[in-house]
């Protein structure tokens, strides 16, 4: 193919990539080709992909063993934390984890998923140190660049995942979301991001479950028939999951187009517990709703009366201290050695001791306020409420280097990353899936995201409302310059 060719590919989401191959107008290799091409060039600019593995991907792509599946032969990659394949490094943000050269000895069940479908990863994306930052700069790897205007962030924990795919070097690569860490990203990237319902997507055979629940993985895509059709093949329990959530009546792929009929939304434009919101992130939200709106939707506003619970966010960050804690314990046990306050950046350190600092009935009275939380939530909707509609986030994207800590000070940065959690963290607490949808771009020519949250399980309508707003929308004619 020639290179105008490689380029208009870069430009096609993975539905449309994999239709090229199933009709013989490119092979795989060479869908994989322009990934890496791509990849290459933009590598230094953006640095996306911290663990490239292009020879692997391309004696994936030219196997006569690549599955028949529904995305054969597209690129995709794979955030270095979670997501396992074995013999590949995966370091999640790790100095020490860098420096022992760890490599994984076994495939995650999502990784199984995605390859059965013909997906081949070039390689694994850049993530802050244990997920635990909405920028992705860790001290072992450095800054992932926002595609939009590389002095920005392009989010975090799944930064590198973002980047990647709004640069077009692959059209939807694997994330995960603990706090708003696909949602977040998806939001300064201008992407599509959805954070499945708790039990959605297995952890397995690794991990029951990640940060007590909080936690999911899924992907970041460019368009919603993308996500759709990859959360049929992500989607389902592994034998030994301790729960799962309800299977959908039908594939998203077959009903993310349906009529969801006109819906009672519930706008939020304020800050929870009073935080401060900026006019960018308030001009997403309602730029959104104006769009519902107009399509005969009802919008008014009213929010769960929970989300201003002083307590929520206190409640997360203790029980995501345990999860440090223990994280550093677990990596310790790879490795063979005890970690010490060198081989971390210092806000994982000082997490990591809070945590250990948490006494067991604490811990428990810690989960017990988050289920409760879970079932005042879900009385709002259950009061009529179809949607809540709110700013991903309550700022637009930051420069590179603003959210950090230091020894001195070893928290500075989570206390500035707050603008950043206070809309999509309450839904990891409750389980609840949501979206982030590309709303509005600053005056910097940076996206700035709306989020739609549903009820339990109901990915499937989040899914028909974002449909519609991407055609209302058209974000999938935005492209940043690097496309050019």
């Amino acid at each position: 193919m020639s290179d105008t060719s490689f380029h208009e590919l870069t430009s096609l989401d993975a539905t449309d990539q994999a239709a090229l191959v199933q009709r013989g107008d490119i092979t795989p290799l060479e869908l994989v080709e322009a990934a890496i091409g791509r990849a290459e060039r933009l590598g230094k600019d953006l640095n996306a992909i911290i663990h490239p593995s292009f020879e692997r991907a391309r004696e994936r792509a030219a196997s006569g063993d690549l599955p028949e599946g529904p995305f054969r032969g597209v690129p995709f990659a794979m955030k270095d934390i979670g997501g396992e394949e074995a013999g590949e490094p995966m370091h999640a943000g790790l100095r020490c984890a860098k420096e022992a050269g760890w490599k994984s000895s076994f495939d995650a069940g999502f990784t199984q998923k995605t390859r059965a479908a013909g997906l081949v990863s070039i390689g694994r994306t850049n993530t802050p140190e244990l997920a635990l930052l909405p920028t992705s700069e860790p001290d072992a790897y450095g800054p992932t660049r926002n595609p939009w205007n590389t002095a920005y962030s392009s989010g975090g924990s799944s930064g590198g995942a973002s980047a990647a795919v709004a640069a077009g070097i692959v059209p939807a690569a694997h994330a995960s979301d603990g706090g708003g860490s696909i949602r977040g990203p998806a939001s300064m990237c201008g992407l599509v991001g959805l954070k499945p319902t708790r039990g959605r997507n297995s952890f397995g055979p690794g991990l029951g479950e990640r940060w007590s629940g909080f936690s999911c993985e899924f992907v970041v895509s460019r368009s919603v028939r993308d996500s759709a059709a990859l959360l049929d093949v992500t989607s389902g329990p592994l034998p030994g999951d301790p729960y799962y959530a309800p299977p959908p009546e039908r594939r998203y792929a077959d009903s993310f187009r349906d009529d969801p009929g006109a819906l009672r939304v519930g706008l939020m434009t304020a800050g929870p517990r009073g935080s401060d919101v900026a006019p960018d992130a308030v001009a997403a939200a309602e730029k959104t709703a104006r769009a519902l709106e107009a399509m005969g939707h009802h919008v008014e506003e009213s929010h769960p009366p929970a989300l201003d619970d002083p307590q929520v966010v206190a409640t997360y960050v203790g029980i995501v201290s345990a999860n440090v804690a223990r994280a550093l314990d677990a990596w310790g046990e790879k490795l063979g050695r005890d970690l010490t306050t060198d081989d971390v950046e210092p806000l994982t350190w000082a997490l990591a001791e809070a945590g250990r600092s948490i006494a067991a009935p604490q811990h428990l009275a810690s989960l017990e306020f988050v289920h409760a939380l879970g079932r005042r939530f879900a009385e709002w909707w259950d009061s009529g409420y179809d949607i809540l509609l709110t700013p991903t986030q309550a700022a637009p994207p930051p420069k590179i280097g603003t959210i950090a800590s230091t020894a001195a000070e070893p928290l500075r940065a989570f206390f500035l990353a707050a603008p950043y959690g206070v809309y999509t963290l309450p839904f990891n607490l409750s389980g609840q899936p949501a979206i982030s949808v590309p709303s509005h771009w600053t005056d910097e020519n940076l996206p700035v995201g709306a989020q739609l949250v549903a009820a339990y399980g109901r990915e499937d309508l989040l899914l028909q409302v974002a449909s519609r707003l991407e055609d209302a929308v058209g974000w999938l004619d935005r492209r940043p310059a690097c496309f050019e």
